[in-house]
């Protein structure tokens, strides 16, 4: 089962052929962080311009790199859920396209279940049920992942997401964007115990997660430094940053999977590249004799091949879509997409 995949919730353009669900024949990205580092994020009206004009091109060469045409895939994929709503109507209207025009299914795919299945890409072994954590940009999730295609949220961001938290810390400090990699860098370079900042709290909700605290917090100490002409060290700022972000997100994921009994722990998402993160978990994982998997560096970003192999088990669970699909901006990742 070979599946066109398609990806542009946001700031990549992307496509990939995926073959039944776990083998990459071809993965093309196409980002557009050079030109949105100039405004420090992503402007919507400017990413789905972008998209227009890079997803033919991208579609093109990830046929060409498999060795395939378009009538030699089996199907369709597309990221339709959630994300910037512009962006994601681009990949949605030209994979309809592509799937009219070849006769194929069209597999609507949402886009955390996506970054979810690039483990399964990285690790053939893996197989549901397990618990996952996923922390990007837009989301920070504790999610049983019971089947393939069944998911319960174990735990969520009351606020800001972890990567939103890491971008907006990273703007105050001066680091340019995407700023999540330069404060991770800058964090192995400080004192993680220079600064004590505050681990919030969710009241009656043990595994909810909040970073806009946290975030504020940095800002304030920062503005408060400024204000009294006083120099922090941004090295150490962002290691007692990191440090936080880390300990608010391993403790509740090791405290889920001791309370639901799982042995099995799954890393996710854009967030999931910080080497803070995959250390401490790595640690915590060994000292609880839980096994852990983390996708490769290169699949932990917005990718298709993770739409690709999300595909193949929506498929298989016989989840198709008609031409009245539409893209939906927000979309809890248990709820079904409505085709």
């Amino acid at each position: 089962m070979r599946i066109l995949a398609l990806e542009s919730s946001c700031d990549e353009t992307a496509a990939a052929v995926v073959e039944d669900g776990r083998r990459v024949l071809s993965s093309v990205v196409a980002s557009q962080i050079e030109e949105h580092k100039k405004y420090g994020g992503v402007v919507p009206e400017i990413a789905s311009r972008r998209h227009c004009e890079d997803i033919v091109p991208v579609t093109r060469q990830a046929l060409e790199q498999a060795g395939l045409s378009l009538p030699q895939v089996d199907a369709v994929a597309v990221t339709c859920a959630p994300g910037l709503i512009g962006a994601l109507l681009v990949g949605v209207n030209f994979a309809k396209g592509l799937a009219l025009a070849a006769d194929k299914p069209l597999i609507p795919v949402h886009h955390i279940r996506g970054h979810i299945a690039a483990n399964y890409l990285a690790h053939p072994e893996l197989k549901p049920p397990f618990l996952c954590l996923v922390a990007s940009g837009g989301h920070s999730h504790i999610i049983e992942v019971l089947t393939y295609t069944r998911f319960r949220v174990i735990g969520r961001t009351r606020d800001d997401a972890a990567g939103e938290a890491y971008d907006k810390a990273a703007r105050c400090l001066g680091f340019p964007y995407p700023g999540g990699v330069h404060m991770d860098a800058a964090a192995g370079r400080g004192n993680p115990n220079a600064f004590r900042l505050p681990v919030p709290k969710v009241e009656g909700h043990p595994y909810d997660l909040s970073f806009s605290g946290l975030k504020t917090a940095v800002i304030n100490l920062v503005h408060n430094a400024q204000q009294k002409g006083e120099e922090l060290n941004r090295d150490d700022v962002a290691a007692s940053f990191q440090k936080t972000v880390c300990e608010s997100l391993c403790s509740r994921l090791i405290a889920a999977a001791k309370e639901l009994r799982y042995d099995k722990i799954v890393l996710a998402g854009g967030v999931s590249a910080n080497s803070g993160l995959r250390g401490r978990l790595a640690a915590d994982c060994r000292m609880n004799g839980f096994a852990l998997y983390m996708p490769p560096l290169s699949l932990c970003g917005d990718n298709a091949a993770m739409v690709g192999s999300q595909g193949f088990y929506e498929w298989k669970a016989e989840k198709f879509a008609g031409l009245s699909l539409n893209a939906v901006a927000s979309l809890p990742v248990d709820q079904e997409i409505e085709c």
